[in-house]
């Protein structure tokens, strides 16, 4: 198999024909065998009827259904384990990513060193907000992963099997696609692609969802954020540290500088910074160990798959 398209698939039951015949036109020329994998995420409309007719018709269609809502990232992570081609494409159901591009994502890979290529585009029929949502995402995984400041990384992507093998390794509950690729490799390239606005309907992603998401990348794939807990723990420790020797000073040679109430205000604000920073000291050595006990233990699944179609059933 030259190549697998990943496709979750959220409550986009009008999207879903049309996306599969234009994709099946964008591919024809170029002579090479594919599969298209449509994993439906517990959607409550028509979409997997509409994917269990599509696999009916088309033998290249692989239809995953999960047996309830796991998110995007989950749903690819399901693709991905199924997945035989040499590379592989992750991609919205929304034709917003236009699969014409497609030849062209092919192309650049053929001919890089690259392990992934993402599709970048300017996301101008999106909300102010969902543009500086990408920022944050992008600025945050700059700062935990070290990814490369000027690449833009997005969901339509294409990436080698091999890369692919490594990341479908992490099993837990919270995968996050971005900062398991940047775990993997650091050959990443961009090529410019179109991006148009949805078929149908409006984005899944409200501002709640993409902060939870922000938030998931944020405490999932790094203990940075810990980290700063513990550093301004110690740093508050020893500014009251500094703060009570300057007052004990003051106190013992310039005694007639101090009015009584002043000295007990001074003392107050002293104790507070004191033992709130050891307490946020501790809670940071403490979120260290309870934050690694979780990734060792936790046996949430990423997903639970209720039916396959157009492929056997792997082992549970």
């Amino acid at each position: 198999m030259d190549l697998s398209i990943i496709i979750p698939v959220y409550q986009s039951e009008p999207c879903l024909t049309i996306l599969v015949e234009r994709i099946h036109q964008a591919l024809q020329p170029e002579m090479i065998s594919f599969e298209i994998i449509l994993v439906n995420d517990g959607s409550s409309d028509g979409s997997w009827n509409i994917i269990s007719q599509l696999c009916a018709l088309h033998p290249d269609v692989v239809g995953i259904n999960h047996r309830r809502n796991f998110g995007q990232d989950n749903a690819i992570m399901s693709g991905l384990r199924l997945a035989r081609g040499t590379l592989i494409v992750t991609m919205d159901d929304d034709l917003q990513h236009d699969p014409n591009d497609l030849p062209r994502l092919l192309a650049a890979i053929r001919t890089s060193d690259a392990d992934v290529i993402f599709g970048a585009s300017p996301f101008d029929h999106d909300p102010l907000w969902k543009r500086l949502g990408r920022q944050l995402h992008s600025r945050t995984l700059e700062w935990l992963l070290n990814k490369p400041r000027h690449l833009q990384f997005t969901s339509y992507r294409i990436m080698r099997a091999p890369v692919a093998k490594d990341i479908i390794f992490y099993e837990g509950a919270f995968p996050f696609i971005d900062a398991l690729l940047v775990q993997v490799t650091t050959r990443f390239e961009q090529i410019p692609v179109n991006m148009h606005a949805r078929l149908h309907g409006r984005s899944n992603y409200t501002l709640f969802k993409s902060l939870q998401l922000w938030m998931k990348l944020l405490v999932s794939f790094s203990i940075r954020p810990l980290r700063i807990v513990t550093f301004t723990g110690i740093l508050a420790f020893v500014v009251g540290m500094i703060a009570a020797s300057i007052v004990i000073v003051q106190k013992l040679f310039w005694p007639e500088t101090f009015a009584p109430f002043e000295a007990g205000w001074a003392s107050l604000i002293v104790v507070m910074l004191i033992m709130n920073g050891m307490q946020m000291c501790f809670i940071g050595i403490l979120g260290e160990y309870v934050g690694r006990t979780y990734v060792l233990v936790s046996q949430r699944p990423q997903a639970v798959i209720a039916k396959i179609l157009n492929r056997p059933m792997p082992p549970q």
